[in-house]
Parts: structure tokens; C-alpha cells; sequence
């Protein structure tokens, strides 16, 4: 079973027997503020991405990308190919490391410096690849078309429901069936956890047996 955008949206109407203009002009919100709960309660590698770029010489700043939520690595890549995974840290320890813009040499650290900006030491003296690791923010089921998936959609159906619906009824203001609704969500979402953060991050040969700590 999977959505598409507008199967969504119907099976949303269905389940709250409403299709009042204002209530169907929300189903948009609903469906994304049930994504954001899920991007951000669930870790899944469906959600991380590689991205190359370059940092300029004699700048200790680099762009993250558009997309970009948080790291997971950020590496240097040399001439021959090879990978200089640089230290997380936090910008106070970098400001510390690099008290004059003139500490040059080649970049060991690097911090997130604001929403937009990592921050790089030691300051590189040469433009330098790199690969970026990161989590990243994937498009919503709204932005798909009425025909469109994602992968939530089509891997998570009944999380994206269930999380839509639970939306649905704090607009309603229908705050006795919340409950079932967020019970259904979070049961879902553990089995989503289940997948993505116990069996896909395990190899059998290793792990015979999925380990996760109850809930």
C-alpha cells in the first residue's frame, strides 16, 4: 500500500468526514507538519545525501546547501582521491583554534556557523574539495503532483496518515479522537524505526537477531 498526494488528501477527508473549504485548505499544513514530525523523529538513510563542492583559499567559510539540516561528515578530498575527514566542533572552539584570520594551513576542524555557513580550520591556503555527508530536508508529498509519491509515502503510509490525521483533529479541535490517532502514529513510526534504524543499519552475518531498547 502507498499514497499519492491526492489519495492522501482524500483518505484524510474520509477519516474526518469533512470537506469544508477551510478544512481542505489545510490539508496541505497537515501533510507537512506530519512530515516534519517524521523527518525529525525517525533516522533513515533514505534521508541523508552526498554533495561535492569546493572551499575557496583564504576563506574559512563554506555554503551549505539548500536543503541542508545537519552534518554528518564533512571530508577534504585530495589529488589523489583520498578522504581527510575534519572534526566536528562547536564555533567557539574554532574562533579559539583560529584567533587571527591569518592561521593558515591545512583544515582540521569544521562548525556549523550559522544556518547557511560552516566555518573551516585552519584556514586553507588553496581552493580544496570536498564532500559533504549531511541529513537533508526531501521535498513533501504536496510538491509531487496529485499523482506524486515520496518515499514516506510509499514506505510509511500509515505514519504519513496517521501523523496527517493528528493534525487534522487539533484544527478540528476534536481533541477527544487525538489520542487514538497519535497512538496509531507512534506505533507506526516505531515499526519505521524499527527498519530504518535497527534492520537496515544491521547485517545479519553480524546480527542475527534485531536489537533495539523497548518503548
Amino acid at each position: 500500500m502507498s499514497y499519492t498526494y491526492s489519495e492522501l488528501k482524500t483518505a484524510v477527508q474520509d477519516y474526518m468526514q469533512n470537506d469544508e473549504t477551510a478544512f481542505v485548505n489545510n490539508l496541505n499544513n497537515f501533510i507537512e507538519n506530519a512530515e516534519d514530525r517524521i523527518l525529525k523523529l525517525v533516522e533513515t538513510a533514505n534521508f541523508r545525501k552526498n554533495v561535492e563542492g569546493q572551499i575557496s583559499a583564504n576563506s574559512p567559510y563554506l555554503t551549505t546547501p539548500d536543503d541542508f539540516l545537519a552534518p554528518y561528515s564533512l571530508a577534504v578530498k585530495n589529488s589523489s582521491g583520498d578522504f581527510s575527514y575534519l572534526k566536528y566542533k562547536h564555533v567557539t572552539f574554532i574562533r579559539d583554534y583560529c584567533a587571527s584570520p591569518s592561521t593558515t594551513g591545512s583544515p582540521l576542524y569544521y562548525a556549523l556557523f550559522d544556518d547557511n555557513t560552516f566555518i573551516i580550520a585552519p584556514v586553507p591556503t588553496s581552493d580544496l574539495d570536498v564532500e559533504l555527508h549531511y541529513l537533508y530536508k526531501p521535498n513533501s508529498l504536496t510538491q509531487a503532483g496529485d499523482n506524486g509519491t515520496t518515499w514516506v509515502s510509499k514506505n510509511a503510509p500509515e505514519t504519513i496518515l496517521y501523523g496527517t490525521l493528528v493534525e487534522a483533529c487539533v484544527f478540528m479541535k476534536n481533541y477527544e479522537i487525538i489520542p487514538v490517532y497519535e497512538q496509531r502514529f507512534i506505533q507506526s513510526l516505531d515499526r519505521l524505526k524499527n527498519m530504518s534504524e535497527g534492520r537496515a543499519t544491521r547485517q545479519e552475518y553480524r546480527y542475527d537477531q534485531l536489537r533495539r531498547e523497548p518503548t
